[in-house]
């Protein structure tokens, strides 16, 4: 246990220290060619700056690639996939794209990985319940995918907060597989290469940031985490799909709910608001870092729901989610994250006067 231990050690640290050393190398590539985020009313931070940290993440998981990975069929999908999204949202960095050109590209790289890859959702088991898909797993594979990158990077808002969402993730699949015993695998190996690849960039992430992931950083990461869900799923470490679905439980509901607060305000699904569940922490006045930090520890206690699950502890898994719940409906009732009732009110009062 202890060789895994060091070996474990050795991937994450090397990869993390590959990846800062690009943060001088990018931040002067996002410079030289405009890829800048201004400010604007929704937006947090007061300065341009620069994006591109996705590039800082892929160097590094090019490393981990060709001096850890297992060399397949499947692994090599899996980077040209990569390529393919670090190139689009490299093209959105510097000219913003409309969602109908940026979703081609995410389609391009979930087909590489289906159907190139042979990386299937082939069944799903939940409760006791297990569902074949047969045919249907292809469109439901790449669904799956572009979902989750759509959930990191709706979700990617303040400083460290996709980063280390991500990172947290990663890290849980660590934990799980030393649990199994499912060290050396492929997506333990992808999981580990990856928190190296995050914490590196989380370094100059972090509030107060130095540079932000950009299109291309949400996208890669969560493509890579949806691979780590799909290929560890079909590998049985991650014995059920509810598995990975708690441990992205914030990013998950955080998307669900702006889905429903724009059918509620009869907006389009993939215009920007400014009532995520970070703004509506904002809005109770805590501070950036702080926020952040009530975020990282809301996903921890879903992630140690999710290791209870894999224990087959279901009674602290119960508790742990249980409580999870009381929280998040409470969010629901003292915030606007899903109906703003702030204009509830005014209408109320409206149809008062009116009356």
């Amino acid at each position: 246990m202890n060789d895994k231990i060091i070996e474990v050690l050795k991937i994450v640290i090397l990869v993390m220290l590959v990846t800062a050393v690009f943060f001088p190398l990018v931040k002067w590539i996002a410079n030289h060619v405009g890829a800048l985020d201004y400010p604007n009313e929704r937006k947090v931070h007061k300065k341009p700056m620069p994006l591109l940290g996705g590039l800082m993440m892929f160097f590094g998981f090019l490393f981990g690639y060709m001096f850890f990975a297992p060399q397949s069929t499947q692994m090599l999908s899996i980077l040209i996939a990569s390529f393919v999204l670090i190139i689009t949202g490299i093209v959105d960095d510097i000219k913003p794209l409309k969602a109908r050109e940026a979703i081609v590209g995410q389609l391009i790289a979930a087909c590489i990985v289906v159907f190139y890859g042979k990386i299937l959702l082939n069944n799903i088991t939940a409760f006791g319940f297990y569902f074949e898909f047969g045919w249907l797993s292809y469109p439901i594979t790449i669904l799956f995918i572009v979902a989750v990158m759509n959930c990191i990077n709706l979700i990617d808002g303040l400083d460290g907060l996709a980063a280390g969402i991500s990172a947290i993730f990663f890290a849980t699949i660590g934990v799980i597989a030393f649990i199994m015993h499912n060290i050396g695998s492929l997506e333990i190996t992808l999981a580990f290469i990856m928190l190296g690849a995050t914490i590196g960039f989380l370094i100059f992430n972090f509030n107060p940031a130095k540079i932000f992931m950009g299109e291309a950083g949400s996208l890669f990461l969560g493509f890579m985490i949806a691979v780590v869900c799909l290929v560890g799923f079909k590998a049985v470490t991650l014995t059920s799909l509810v598995v990975p679905l708690l441990i992205l439980a914030i990013p998950i509901m955080d998307t669900l709910f702006a889905i429903i607060r724009r059918i509620i305000n009869h907006k389009p699904i993939y215009v920007a608001d400014k009532k995520h569940l970070h703004h509506q922490l904002l809005n109770q006045k805590f501070s950036q870092r702080t926020t952040v930090l009530i975020i990282y520890g809301v996903n921890i206690l879903f992630s140690l729901a999710s290791i209870f699950y894999v224990l087959k502890d279901q009674k602290k898994g119960i508790v742990i989610y249980v409580v999870l719940m009381v929280l998040i409906l409470w969010l629901i009732l003292k915030t606007d994250i899903v109906v703003d009732k702030a204009s509830i009110h005014v209408n109320r009062d409206n149809t008062k006067k009116e009356k």
